[in-house]
Formats: C-alpha cells, sequence, structure tokens
C-alpha cells in the first residue's frame, strides 16, 4: 500500500482530474468520434500532477497506484485474451453459425417480439457482443418488423432487451469480465449472481412483448428477402449440424462444475479447434492448410467473405489481435483509476456521496444512480464500469458485503443504461444502427429498465444480498486489511 500522504485532498481537488476527464472523453469521444484512450492517458496524467504537486505524493508511491489497480484487473485480461481466442475459433469452427442459424429459425408472426428478443439474447451471449448483434441479426429484425407492420420503437426495444442480456450475461462480453475484475470476485461467481436480477428482468420483457402481440397482432411474413438470405448464406458457407453445441455445452457444464473461468474457456477454445477440424476442414488439402486454419482463426480471428453484408459483418471477428484494443483501454482506465484511489482522492469523491448510503438498498441505489451519472457524464459504459467500481468497492467490503454485490449492480447499472442515453457511444451506436431515437425505443427497452429497479429492491430488501463469509472463496485480489470491519456491517 502506499505511504501515508502528508495531504489529504479536498472535494474540490480531487473533482479536478475526474471534470477534466469528462470534458476530454465528451470532446474525444461525441465531436472527434474518437476512442476514450487518450482521453484517459490524460486524465492519469493530470491526476498524478495534483498527486505530486499538490498532495507531495513520492513518485514511488504514485507509480505503485498506477500499476496496482492494473494488476488487480491481470486475471480478467488474461480470460479476456482467451476469450479472443474462443470468439475466433468458434466462429471458424461453425459453433456461432449454427447458434445464429437457430436462433433466426424461431421466428413467427405470432410472437414476433418474443422472438426477435429471444433470438438477439441468444446471439449475443454466442458472440459476447451487444453492437455486433444488433448491427446483424437486429437490423434484419428491424426489416422483418416493418414488414409486419409493427412500430420500430417496439422492435428495437426487443432487439435491444435481448443483445443486452446476452452481453451482459456471456462469458465472452468485455463488460462482464470488467465489472468482477474491478469488483474483487470471480467471472462465473459474477454471472451467477447476475442470474437474479437478469433472468426475471429477461422474463418480464417477454412477457410484456407476449403481451404486446396478443393485443396488437402482427400481419404478413417474417420470410423478408434479407432473412430468407441470412439463412441460406450460413447454411452455405458452414457445414452446420447440432454436434457444433457441444463446444458451448462443454462449457456449460464446466461452469455448473464451478470450474474456474480460464480453464473452462481454454476447453472451449480445444473443443472449438477440434470440431474446426472434423466439421469446417478443408477439402482435399492436408492436415497443415486445416491447422493453419485453426491457427489463423486464433490469432487474427475469422474474416467472413460471403458477399452477404449482415453475414460479414456479424462473423468478422474474434482472435486474439480482436482483444488489444479492449485490454489497452481497460489498462489505461485502471491505471487512472489507480492513481486516484493511491492518491486518496477517489476515497474523498466517495465519502461525499456515500452520506446518502445509510443502508445496504441505499449504497446499492448509489451505486446504480453513480453508473447511471457517470455514462450520462463520460458517454463510456468502461468509465461506468470502473470509475464507480473503484469508489464504492471498500464501502461493501467494510460492510461485509461479497464483491459479487458490486459486481452485479455496476452492471445492472452502467452496461445496461448506456444505450438509453443518446449521446453515450453505445446509445449513438444502437440509434445509428437501428435507425430509431433513443427515446423511441427507450420505453420497449424492458429489459434495460427493469434490471436496476429489480437490483435495488433486492438491496432494499436483502434478497439474494451475500457477505463475504457467505462464498469468501471467490474473492480475486482482496487482502485482509481492506476488509477493516469485517463482520459490522449493516444491513
Amino acid at each position: 500500500m502506499p505511504g501515508e500522504l502528508k495531504k489529504k485532498p479536498s472535494l474540490g481537488m480531487s473533482l479536478v482530474p475526474v471534470a477534466v476527464l469528462i470534458v476530454a472523453l465528451f470532446y474525444t469521444i461525441v465531436v472527434l468520434e474518437g476512442s476514450g484512450h487518450i482521453p484517459l492517458i490524460f486524465g492519469a496524467a493530470v491526476a498524478a500532477l495534483i498527486a505530486g504537486i499538490s498532495l507531495k505524493m513520492p513518485w514511488p508511491d504514485i507509480q505503485k497506484g498506477l500499476t496496482g489497480g492494473i494488476v488487480t484487473a491481470l486475471p480478467a485480461i488474461l480470460i479476456l485474451i482467451v476469450v479472443g481466442l474462443l470468439i475466433g475459433v468458434w466462429i471458424a469452427s461453425g459453433v456461432v453459425p449454427v447458434m445464429i442459424f437457430y436462433g433466426l429459425k424461431i421466428l413467427a408472426p405470432g410472437y414476433f417480439l418474443v422472438a426477435t428478443a429471444l433470438t438477439c439474447a441468444l446471439i449475443s451471449l454466442a458472440t459476447g457482443s451487444s453492437w455486433s448483434t444488433a448491427a446483424t441479426v437486429g437490423l434484419a429484425m428491424m426489416g422483418v418488423g416493418q414488414a409486419l407492420g409493427i412500430p420500430a420503437g417496439m422492435t428495437a426495444g426487443a432487439v435491444i432487451s435481448g443483445s443486452y442480456f446476452g452481453d451482459k450475461m456471456s462469458p465472452l462480453s468485455d463488460t462482464t469480465n470488467l465489472a468482477p475484475a474491478v469488483a474483487g470476485t470471480q467471472l462465473f461467481t459474477h454471472i451467477r449472481h447476475m442470474v437474479y436480477t437478469t433472468v426475471p428482468a429477461l422474463i418480464l420483457a417477454l412477457v410484456i412483448f407476449t403481451i404486446i402481440g396478443i393485443v396488437r397482432p402482427a400481419s404478413g411474413s417474417v420470410e423478408t428477402a434479407d432473412y430468407l438470405l441470412m439463412l441460406s448464406t450460413l447454411s452455405e458457407t458452414f457445414n452446420l449440424t447440432p454436434w457444433l453445441l457441444i463446444a458451448p455445452g462443454l462449457v456449460l457444464f464446466l461452469v455448473w462444475k464451478k470450474t474456474p473461468a480460464l480453464p473452462a474457456l481454454v476447453v472451449g477454445v480445444a473443443a472449438g479447434a477440434v470440431l474446426l477440424l472434423i466439421f469446417q476442414r478443408v477439402p482435399g488439402a492436408g492436415w497443415a492448410v486445416n491447422i493453419g486454419a485453426v491457427v489463423e482463426s486464433l490469432y487474427t480471428g475469422y474474416v467472413s467473405e460471403t458477399g452477404v453484408a449482415t453475414i460479414d459483418e456479424l462473423l468478422t471477428r474474434g482472435g486474439l489481435s480482436y482483444m488489444l484494443d479492449t485490454i489497452a483501454l481497460i489498462i489505461v482506465a485502471l491505471a487512472f483509476g489507480g492513481i486516484m484511489e493511491a492518491s486518496g482522492m477517489l476515497e474523498r469523491l466517495a465519502a461525499a456521496i456515500l452520506t446518502l448510503a445509510k443502508n445496504t438498498g441505499s449504497l446499492i441505489s448509489v451505486t446504480i444512480f453513480s453508473c447511471f451519472g457517470m455514462n450520462i457524464l463520460a458517454s463510456d459504459q468502461y468509465l461506468a464500469i470502473i470509475v464507480p467500481g473503484r469508489m464504492y468497492r471498500t464501502a461493501y467490503l467494510k460492510r461485509n458485503l461479497h464483491p459479487k454485490n458490486l459486481s452485479r449492480a455496476l452492471e445492472d447499472s452502467a452496461t445496461l443504461t448506456s444505450p438509453l442515453i443518446p449521446w453515450n457511444t453505445c446509445g449513438a451506436y444502437m440509434s445509428g444502427v437501428l435507425g430509431v431515437s433513443c427515446f423511441t425505443y427507450l420505453p420497449f427497452a424492458f429489459l434495460n429498465l427493469a434490471s436496476p429497479l429489480i437490483s435495488m429492491f433486492y438491496g432494499f430488501t436483502g434478497i439474494t444480498i451475500q457477505k463475504i463469509d457467505d462464498d469468501p472463496d471467490s474473492l480475486v485480489g482482496i487482502s485482509d486489511d481492506e476488509i477493516p470491519e469485517r463482520g459490522s456491517g449493516i444491513h
């Protein structure tokens, strides 16, 4: 731990790096349409200058703060690397295409909105990406919905609800890996804990979509030209067989057996490689060519060249190189959070906000509203996870609340509210891709609206809220010194 500071930061001083970061992020992302990497580096530099000059913090302590936050995320970074390998080989082997194919086959006019949400949920679970799902299958569903006479906002709401369910629950998703890394718990522990809020939210969304389908029945056929083209292209490009589902089934079995994330995903990679060699091998080519295809899919990912834009955009992804940009963003974001934490500025900001947190319910509510606020101010869901996560981590630990309560609250708010804000990167992307304004689909994004409310309800009632002593083995990167008041938590 860094040494004692000679001077404690004031609230105004602590706000300076955050304000600089928000302005830099807004200008870079909204105006320049760039990424958040450089603003985060700039924000970390400003925080380091304030710590060194104003707080008289020695450079070794500043450096320890910069690297300390990154070190805690190394397990998640390793998982993200393996996830990149998994995505590439699962697409090349036909595992992801067969899940997309079966997902599209469940569509029918009578329950189109329900089927749309379920299809997008299945595909985003398989790919770990709400963006790819919305831009491909989601876009196709918008065309089908238009043909059936369904308002665009309703169809978009179903696409958003399904896409973000899969994104939030998939071990292949970057935010799903980031939240437990920031909070201090294991990936699959985090996913299992999210079931309690996300599955009821999905069920509620499906019930409402079913009622809408009954009250406002669709007319026409789902078999639009784009829809049929996607199905035929998938079946012609890949050897689709139910045997390909062995790979995700094996990973799910290992998750059920509580196998740690990294070895479980490595087994998934190996299974995908074997399936690729069995079902998608190049006819007449030798083993060297086919093994080369496996290696290429692991490093550079799969490149789809079908000539069908929706399929090529959905399936051209994965590989180690695919994850490097996300990993770099996480590293610089955690460097910023680390220096803010080591300098005491993050603690000062948290203390000011935590005056509102009198019990567990209000603490979770403060977390959710803080993430929502960061989505509004910083226009970036990664920052909406990392900054509140680092701010409130100690508060949860002091109250003997398991970090998975924090990681779940981060995702229930930061991940799910990001597409509801027009100027957030997620909101701008979804609105642009689907051709519907955020405020038009917002009333129908039932999963995204319900999940934060369910999370707060659990906080005030104590339902599914777990203490550290209930599951001490799933803590990651947390020392006993970080739990100074263990066992004296509020209820």
